[in-house]
């Protein structure tokens, strides 16, 4: 039984704490799954891959990475500078009537 501050917990807390645990074992169960189908896809074939293969496949993880790590900056720069805030409309002054202008030029 959780306490907190002398009283124990609301249901609706426990819940929410069974449901994260759930939705972590479902994720790690995928990962899981997911390096087991993994393994057996690269092991399953007796093909070799040439060095220009290998060569081709780490420099494109490395391409991809900085891709991905550069938008990822541009995102956080632009959040930070405030390029990500709304359009405001800045409206022109009316002209003084006593300048001789009878409106904007």
């Amino acid at each position: 039984m959780n306490v907190t501050g002398g009283q124990p917990a609301p249901p609706e807390a426990q819940d929410s704490k069974l449901a994260r645990w759930l939705v972590v074992a479902v994720l790690c169960a995928i990962l899981v799954a997911a390096c087991v189908l993994g393994y057996l896809g690269w092991t399953s074939t007796d093909t070799s891959v040439p060095a220009s293969g290998y060569v081709a496949l780490v420099l494109g993880v490395v391409f991809s990475l900085v891709v991905g790590v550069g938008l990822m900056a541009l995102v956080f720069y632009s959040s930070r500078k405030g390029y990500d805030e709304p359009v405001v409309l800045i409206r022109e002054p009316e002209s003084d009537p006593d300048d001789g202008h009878s409106g904007p030029r």
